[in-house]
């Protein structure tokens, strides 16, 4: 794998960072992870929009033209000879002094990964609650940060490493919140049903884009506090994630009709194949 680090692509085996930087020491980093099909980086204007406004938040002074970033997207893409890639844009605080710093960081460090998009998925994944609550944000919203203990810790409460399963995670005060990396939605006669933000959740760039995509297609979709019970009596439920795109989800396997599903992933497609770099281009 060829990365791009500090300016440079290289290849991954030679990356470093300092040991100063305060994204290893204290977890001051952002990162995106998105899509490229065929080339085009899916929905890049919004992820950006979102990486600059939480980086601006947690005082990391970054930003990039969006004219670079398609350029090291598609450097990276021929080194590594892929057309569809998974990547992750991360940037993290810098090398610092030790100690909590509270001024801004102006040095910041930028590593773009990429690999192989991972097989699409048709068959549902199972869920499976997590004992462990899923913890407030640090801040007034979710972050896409490096924190991610809480994801990490959840995913080993579980008790099973299967890919067949994914992980949902409870509020302290038991309203269903999120899947351990994806967002959570329900159908019920018809209704399209979310977890607000007010459930600590983070506000994926894909939740966004399907919920603009199920109001273009005349659905109701409405966004609250929930509890477990709602969940387990939907008549569909799926999952969204930048890279899994849409994956219907059951609590046993069996035969279900998914038709709101059904109709979202082929909208889904279709959006894919008009190459949009933002919800807004509707």
């Amino acid at each position: 794998m060829y990365i791009y680090l500090k300016d440079q692509i290289i290849p991954g085996e030679e990356a470093n960072i300092s040991i100063f930087d305060h994204g290893y020491l204290y977890g001051v980093g952002l990162f995106e992870t998105f899509a490229i099909y065929d080339g085009h980086p899916f929905l890049l204007d919004d992820h950006f929009r979102r990486l600059e406004a939480g980086l601006k938040e947690v005082g990391i002074e970054w930003a990039m033209k969006k004219e670079k970033a398609v350029a090291i997207l598609h450097q990276l893409l021929e080194v590594n000879g892929l057309k569809d890639a998974y990547v992750r844009w991360n940037v993290s605080a810098g090398p610092n002094e030790i100690g909590l710093f509270s001024g801004v960081y102006e040095e910041p460090t930028l590593a773009v990964f990429m690999k192989p998009l991972p097989p699409k998925r048709d068959k549902p994944k199972i869920i499976k609650i997590s004992p462990l609550r899923r913890n407030t944000p640090e801040g007034l919203e979710r972050l896409k940060s490096h924190h991610y203990l809480n994801n990490l810790l959840a995913k080993r409460s579980l008790g099973v490493h299967d890919p067949d399963v994914e992980g949902v995670f409870l509020t302290a005060d038991g309203y269903v919140a999120e899947g351990l990396v994806s967002n959570i939605f329900w159908v019920k006669n018809g209704k399209v049903f979310t977890p607000s933000i007010e459930a600590g959740i983070l506000n994926g760039i894909t939740r966004q884009f399907v919920i603009t995509l199920l109001k273009k297609d005349n659905r109701e979709v409405e966004e609250g506090l929930y509890s477990l019970d709602a969940l387990q009596r939907a008549d569909e439920i799926f999952m969204t994630n930048s890279i899994q795109e849409l994956v219907p989800l059951c609590f046993e396997y069996g035969y279900t009709e998914r038709p709101v599903f059904n109709q979202l992933a082929l909208l889904y497609e279709q959006s894919k194949r008009k190459r949009y770099s933002s919800r807004t281009e509707f």
